[in-house]
């Protein structure tokens, strides 16, 4: 589940391995890039961190940021 927190919507997600990891993100920054909108994201071996803000909105959590949320959780389900 998503939190919201420090102007930030924030979700970690754990995977098999590195490459499950990865994949994942490459399908994440696929969709991002289509949407313009672009995460802050960490990545150590299967786990992926997201903290989603718009930066043109003041570095506050918008509706993109919650389209994009949704958009990873679809991602993540496959």
């Amino acid at each position: 589940m998503w939190k919201e927190e420090d102007n930030k919507l924030k979700k970690t997600f754990e995977f098999s391995d590195f490459v499950e990891a990865f994949g994942f993100m490459s399908s994440v920054a696929i969709v991002a890039e289509k949407m313009n909108h672009h995460p802050n994201w960490s990545n150590v071996y299967n786990t992926v961190s997201f903290e989603l803000n718009t930066h043109d909105a003041g570095d506050k959590v918008t509706d993109k940021d919650h389209k994009l949320a949704k958009e990873i959780d679809k991602i993540a389900k496959q």
